[in-house]
């Protein structure tokens, strides 16, 4: 698939591996004490914003278009850190969570565990 125009550095766009559809999952840790918050998607132009700008943006599946975390909720998700894993085909954003990071109002989308036998 042809990856659309977007103001992302060329370097790091040759390193990414995207699905079908053009993204990249982004699993999304608090800063001070690791916790996964949650995983989103991005497209080119997402993570562009998100190392320009400082606020984590990504790309709904659902809506077919750009959102800016907090925009509407008012939970913000300011970004102290990015990595791209040595596949290309994930990011690590570290935030500074304002407010819960699940759109169901919990702290964190990980919330029901799973039995898991040792």
């Amino acid at each position: 698939m042809a990856v659309p125009e977007s103001g992302l550095d060329p370097a790091i766009a040759a390193r990414l591996k995207r699905t079908d559809d053009g993204l990249v999952p982004a699993v999304v840790r608090r800063h001070d004490d690791g916790e996964v918050l949650m995983l989103a998607w991005m497209n080119d132009e997402a993570l562009h914003r998100t190392l320009t700008t400082g606020r984590a943006t990504y790309w709904s599946r659902s809506r077919r278009e750009l959102w800016v975390k907090g925009e509407t909720s008012g939970h913000h998700q300011y970004v102290k850190s990015a990595a791209l894993d040595c596949d290309g085909d994930t990011i690590l954003l570290t935030v500074e969570q304002v407010g819960p990071a699940c759109h169901t109002g919990t702290p964190t989308c990980f919330e029901d565990e799973l039995p898991v036998r040792a």
